[in-house]
């Protein structure tokens, strides 16, 4: 036996809704991600060269992350 399935219309103003509240979720994301970003570079300029040094990295790595991001 077949099923006929039709396709329903979105209800008015359900695309703009979505669409708004998918702008708002990645701008929030991206607002999240660049204050990690700004912290971890924040604790990482804190850091001596010599504490960078064991974990693999100098201060023109971390000046590298601080403008472009990881």
């Amino acid at each position: 036996m077949a099923t006929n399935h039709t396709a329903a219309a979105a209800p008015f103003g359900a695309i703009t809704t979505h669409r708004i509240v998918t702008a708002v979720v990645g701008a929030a994301d991206r607002v999240r991600m660049w204050n990690d970003t700004r912290r971890t570079v924040s604790a990482l300029r804190a850091l001596t060269p010599d504490q960078l040094d064991d974990i693999g990295l100098t201060t023109a790595d971390v000046d590298s992350f601080g403008r472009k991001g990881f």
